[in-house]
């Protein structure tokens, strides 16, 4: 009987209460509400995102200069931080002594994207993404050439991140992004829609002869998996960047690149 009362005891002081919130980590906790980095930071506050800058108590120089000024534009508080405090908030990124707390990131729908963008867009539909690097890179490259907008799903892939925001150099500020719930069917609309849809697969046309002129949707698949079989089905064309090396593949961020900008050729008639 004394055992188990002890054991019960025992239950008790190690349950938690059924209405307590799982602890949050650090990544959880900042994703959404905060970007670093001299260029982020800045687009930001242009875009009237700011809600209060921090900057390293030790910082100087003009970029910091530059920083206080748009705050003070933007009548965005400043605070004085130590630099272990800013590592903590951006957990370890590359911050250069500044961090600003932002308003949410705010994702257009689909609909959304198509009521907001010119005739004859093109888009970029990202399968189930998961590197921010990556991300980052393909928002910076998207912004340099003209894509006007980003599909993502809303589950199983990277999202608007700080790292995100930060790798995109600011660019995330000028290219709308669209999360949908079935990328799939996010297709099937645009279809409907008179999009034309392009993949990119080991077996296919050669990019560098693609006519991406209309309304185009381009497909990259996940790092490691690639598109999913339910995407490729409604691919109109496949297409494929020929290599010569020793490695299969290149990375996502990369090939979406050439592919971008491929696009950007035949689309303002460059030869």
């Amino acid at each position: 009987m004394r055992e188990k009362q002890q054991r019960n005891r025992s239950n008790k002081k190690n349950a938690k209460p059924k209405n307590e919130r799982p602890r949050e980590t650090v990544n959880e906790a900042i994703e959404d509400n905060f970007v670093f980095g001299f260029h982020a930071v800045t687009e930001a506050l242009k875009e009237g995102r700011g809600n209060k800058l921090f900057l390293s108590e030790d910082a100087r120089g003009e970029k910091i200069d530059t920083l206080k000024e748009a705050a003070r534009e933007q009548a965005v508080p400043v605070k004085w931080v130590p630099k272990q405090k800013l590592d903590l908030m951006s957990d370890q990124g590359v911050h250069q002594g500044m961090l600003l707390a932002v308003t949410p990131y705010q994702y257009l729908t689909l609909d959304e994207l198509l009521e907001q963008t010119k005739e004859n867009p093109i888009y970029l539909i990202l399968d189930n993404l998961e590197d921010p690097h990556n991300f980052g890179s393909m928002l910076r490259t998207a912004d340099a050439s003209g894509i006007d907008g980003i599909i993502i799903p809303k589950h199983r892939a990277v999202g608007i991140t700080p790292v995100v925001v930060k790798t995109s150099t600011g660019a995330v500020e000028h290219v709308p992004v669209a999360r949908v719930t079935n990328l799939t069917q996010a297709v099937q609309q645009l279809k409907k829609a008179g999009f034309w849809i392009f993949g990119t697969d080991m077996t296919g046309s050669d990019y560098r002869t693609w006519n991406a002129q209309g309304s185009v949707g381009l497909i990259i698949g996940n790092e490691g998996r690639g598109m999913g079989e339910g995407l490729k089905k409604e691919v109109d064309q496949m297409l494929t960047i020929p290599m010569t090396g020793h490695v299969q593949s290149l990375n996502a961020s990369v090939a979406a690149g050439l592919l971008m900008y491929q696009a950007y050729t035949s689309r303002n008639g460059v030869s």
